[in-house]
Parts: C-alpha cells; structure tokens; sequence
C-alpha cells in the first residue's frame, strides 16, 4: 500500500509538471498583473481543480471493468470520433509552449544581450528567431526520444527536486513582503465585469479541458496498468500544480509592487490591450548587477525546466498517438506517407515551430492562442466527457456542427476580449456548453420516443387480427411457400449475396455444417471483390490478395431450404492490412452469425508484403 501511494506521487508530480505547459506558467504571470493575487488565486484553483476532476473521473472509468488494460480499452473506443481534435489540441499546446518560451523569455534575453538584434532588420530577427525555436525543438524531441511513458516519471522526479530547490531559494532570498499588502491582493479590476468574464472563461476551459489533453490520458491509462489509483496520482498532481502556479504568480507580484515596475512598462499587443507577461524576466535582466548571478540563472532554470517538462510530455504523447492513428486509420492519404513520418511526432514539432515563428513577428500575445481553449474545444471536450458518463450520448458526432459552434464561439469571445466585453467572453464560452448540453439532452428525447414506438408496436403485436396475420407469414415462411430470393445487392454500405441452403449443407445431424458459413462468407467476398475490382486480372496484375486471418462466431443455426442473405463490406485498413466484416442472416432477420477476416497484398512474383494498393483503397472507401 505504502509503495502505491509513494508511485501515484510520483505520478502526481509528473501530471503537474506535464500540465504546467505555456498557458499555466505564463498566465499565471499575466492574471496577476491584471486581477493581483485574487485573480491567481482563482486562477491556480479551478485550473487545479479540473485536473483533479479528469483523474476521478477516469478511475470510475477504469472501475466500470476488470484488468490493468481496461482504461486503454475505454479509451481506444472513445477517442476515434475524437481524433482530429485531440490532434488539433495537442499542437495548439506544444506551439503555445514554444511561442511562449521565446516571446517571453529569449526575446527579452537577446534584446538585452544582443544590442541592435531588434534593429538588425527582418532577415536577422527571423533568422534567430529560428535558431531559438530550432534549439527548442531539437531539445524536446531528443528528452522525449530519451523516455517512455514508463520512464518518464522518474526523469521529471528529479527535475521536481531541482524545481524545489530554486523555489525555496527565490522565495527565501527575494522574501517579498510586498505580496501580503492589499494592493496585492486586490486590485481595482476584480471589481469590474471583465474579471468575471476571465474567471467564467478560466472555469469552462480548464475543468473540461484535460480531457481533450493527450498527455493526461497516457498518463491515466500507464497508472491503471501499474495499478496506481489514478484519483490518488491526479489529487497530489493538482496540488503540487497549485503550488507552482501560487510560487511563479508570487514572483509576479513582488515584480508588479516593487517600484522599479512602471505600468507603462508592459507591453501592448493587438487591440492596444497591455501584458505582462515577461516582466519577472524584465526584472532579472535589469537588476542583473545587483543580484547574485544564481537569482536570475535560478529563475531562468525554472521556466526552461518547466517548458522541457511539458515539452518532452509532449512528444511521448504524441508518439503513442500517431502510432496508434497510423495503425487503425482509414485515411488514404496516411496509407501514402512514408511510415517513419506517419509515425514520428517530430512533423508536428517542426509544424509548432513554424507556426511561432510566424506568430512572433506578427506580434501575437499568449492569450490569442488561449482563446481557442476557451471557446473551439470546449464543444468537442464537453461532448467527450457526456460519452464518458452519458449512455445516450453515444451516436455518431456532429462534425460540422460542433465545428461550426466552437468557431462561432471564438468569434464571440474574441470580440468580447478585443473590446473587454465581458458578456461576449461570458456567451462565448459556454455557447458550446449549453449546445453539448440540447444534444445529449435531444438524443434522449429520441431514446424515449423510440422506446414507446417499440412499446406500441408491441402492444399491437397482441391485437387477435395481427396475431393471426403474424403467425400465418411465419407460417408461410416455415413451410416453405414463400418465394425466395436470391442474388446480390447492395443494402448501404453492406454488399449482399442471398442464397438457398440445400442438404449439401448440412451434417448428418440435420443442421448446416460448420464449415460451409466460412464457404459462404468465401464466396460472397469474391464476388463483393467482382463489383468493386471489375478490371482486376490474375494474368497481368501487380498484386494478389491473401487472408491473412478468418473470425467467425456462431449465434445461431440454420437448416435445409433457408434463404440465406451474407452480408460484407470494408471495415477499416492501415498501410499494409485490409479488414473486413461479416454478418450472416436467415430470411426471418436472425443473426445466425458473425465475423471478420484480414486481408494482406503481396507481389505476384516474389510474394513480398505490399502496401495497400490504391485501387483497392479506393474501391473499398466508397463501401466503409
């Protein structure tokens, strides 16, 4: 038990340390410069209480099944209709890690080391710019090449010891008295209806943000494999989270009350709107005569340690996720890119890259990127935890529609941000709450529905006229009078070849053979492959199709002079296998039984493994 707790507080100081990406250690920076330490106070709560909630939440997941594995199994179900934006998500923070890690602390350390690098001219600035982001990059993707997921907590023990280490030694040497006066504490603003705005926005993103937030899943499911109380594991991460945002907004604050800040000072983005964020940096670079060489080296550590820690998280997550995409994908155009690229994060580190480089010479602020986590996501995340916790929120997502909320929601915030509206901050965020919330609640409406449909039906299932009527087809259909219909079709995205059984069928027992479904399921597909691949030809082909493995589970059995309906179709694909799925149905709709089988390709001289050749790609995509 004592070695359980001692591994979910490893694990907590690894889920702090993965969540303290960009947004939380500059912001922190920010909302205290604007709201004082009330607002960081409210700030370091809810951002740490939604972190604890995703660790609850996911261990009364994994406790719904039994086994080490049953998270991962929850997950590889939950998260396909949830691809693109986990994707989305995971780029958008490691590019706001990156942007922030070089507008606030390089930036400010070249313009004061390097005289005339901001005068140098454009070729110049973006030139460093990419060696700063180049340097970046390249350190996170070789930490992240470094470790697993099963390592990782040990690598980011040490650097929470470092962290410690430098916390207690800027708070003990800098002693900021100035934090316990009221100015501190609270400032004008807090009284205005911009900060509720803020606060509204700062609850709805990060209570349900974790859960789009690849690193917390990978984090969650290796704690149920180790058998580690996830609930346990996240409550020492939020707290340990809790404290490093309270130590860098109390840095923050002794900056803002000291005399040396001047608000004019801060620097001004779009919309003439004022940050602070780089001004602790601003600090150390300016009293770096004066103080000790460690304060600000101490300082610089911290926000580098913090950035690698997030950083490197950042890689392994989206290692294990493009690996696992890559593998199940039905995408074409995965099947076409080389598999070292498909399944290496480093395209997605060099796509962040690029996006701050841009974004630094156009001037954009932390908070630009912040928005989208308040607003875009909100609507995919909201409706991923009611699939989480909701039975009847189980159908097919909306794509259009809930992109086209969350990008109406953007729109709203932005223009309330912009323009300091707090009600247009306030509608902007939980516009997408409040649609997830009429979506669950109208698919249950259509559950209830349905149910009396079925419960009327079934009531008049008893009426004598269509009882009789009811027995007379089954009748009908029993002894054989029914005309049967044979020949293939499509029903959707099924291909289906219906057919009698006769005695060649069946065993002596009387039943059909086992064997013959797996002739049938046979016969169907080649002629499913006759339809899709008219033009193939053995004689002049460059490929041939083999199974590669057959399923098949039996549910019930059929007899002589049966129709007999075997359906098919394409189920999924990766690079090199094809699988498809089958069902077998009587000429009553009973499932007699059910399977799927994998088809693999392979060259017709020499049988070597091919990739899926396009035609069959797409010959099979209309039919998936």
């Amino acid at each position: 038990m004592k070695s359980k707790i001692i591994n979910s507080f490893f694990w907590g100081n690894s889920v702090a340390l993965s969540w303290l990406w960009g947004l939380g250690l500059f912001f922190s920076v920010q909302i205290t410069y604007l709201f004082g330490l009330t607002g960081l106070l409210g700030f370091a709560l809810l951002n740490s209480i939604g972190l604890f909630l995703f660790g609850y939440g996911t261990q009364k997941i994994a406790n719904r099944d039994k086994g080490q594995e049953s998270l991962e199994r929850f997950y590889k179900k939950w998260y396909k209709p949830f691809r693109l934006s986990l994707y989305l998500y995971q780029l958008l923070a490691i590019t706001l890690t990156v942007f922030a890690t070089v507008k606030y602390l390089f930036i400010p350390l070249l313009t004061s080391y390097w005289p005339g690098w901001d005068d140098g001219g454009s070729i110049l600035q973006i030139f460093s710019l990419l060696l700063v982001v180049s340097l970046v990059i390249s350190a996170s993707c070789l930490l992240g090449e470094e470790f697993s997921i099963k390592s990782i907590k040990y690598w980011h023990l040490l650097i929470g010891a470092v962290l410690l280490v430098i916390i207690v030694s800027l708070l003990s040497y800098l002693q900021p008295k100035e934090i316990y006066n009221y100015q501190a504490w609270v400032k004008s603003e807090t009284q205005k209806p911009i900060f509720i705005g803020y606060m509204v926005a700062i609850f709805v993103g990060f209570f349900v943000g974790p859960w789009l937030d690849l690193q917390q899943w990978q984090r969650a499911i290796q704690m149920r494999k180790e058998e580690t109380n996830i609930c346990t594991g996240y409550f020492f991460g939020s707290v340990i989270f809790f404290f490093l945002l309270i130590f860098h907004g109390l840095m923050a604050s002794f900056v803002f009350n000291s005399n040396w800040f001047n608000p004019n000072m801060a620097s001004i983005g779009l919309g003439g709107i004022k940050y602070g964020h780089e001004q602790i940096v601003n600090y150390m670079i300016y009293f770096r005569s004066t103080l000790p060489e460690w304060v600000p080296l101490s300082y610089y550590l911290f926000i580098v340690f913090a950035v690698l820690t997030t950083l490197d998280s950042g890689y392994v997550s989206t290692r294990w996720f493009v690996k696992e995409v890559s593998k199940s994908s039905n995408s074409p155009v995965l099947s076409i890119i080389p598999k070292g690229i498909a399944d290496s994060p480093i395209p997605t580190y060099i796509l962040a890259g690029l996006i701050t480089i841009f974004s630094v010479l156009a001037n954009f602020e932390l908070e630009y990127f912040m928005v989208f986590y308040a607003t875009f996501f909100v609507a995919y995340a909201s409706l991923g935890i009611a699939r989480c916790f909701v039975p009847n929120s189980q159908h097919s997502l909306p794509q259009v529609k809930l992109f086209s909320i969350g990008a109406l929601s953007l729109v709203v915030f932005a223009g309330g941000y912009f323009m300091q509206m707090a009600v247009l901050m306030i509608i902007g965020s939980i516009l997408p709450i409040l649609y997830v919330f009429w979506l669950v609640l109208n698919t249950d409406l259509l559950r209830v529905v349905k149910e009396k449909v079925e419960e009327v039906i079934d009531a008049a299932s008893e009426i004598p006229v269509l009882k009789n009527l009811s027995k007379a087809t089954h009748t009908a259909i029993n002894g054989k009078t029914l005309e049967v219909s044979t020949g293939s079709h499509f029903e959707g995205k099924w291909f289906v070849h219906s057919f009698m059984a006769t005695y060649a069928d069946t065993n002596s027992v009387g039943n059909v053979y086992f064997g013959v479904y797996a002739l049938w399921v046979g016969k169907t597909r080649e002629l499913f492959f006759n339809y899709v691949l008219p033009d193939f030809n053995l004689k002049d082909t460059t490929y041939l199709i083999l199974t590669r493995s057959f399923e098949h589970k039996y549910i019930t059995e059929t007899r002589e002079f049966e129709r007999i309906s075997v359906k098919i179709r394409a189920s999924e694909y990766n690079r090199k296998i094809a699988t498809l799925e089958h069902q077998v149905f009587d000429s009553a709709g009973n499932l007699l039984g059910k399977g799927k089988q994998q088809l693999i390709f392979v060259s017709p001289k020499d049988y070597r493994l091919l990739d899926i050749p396009p035609e069959v790609i797409k010959a099979f995509m209309p039919y998936m």
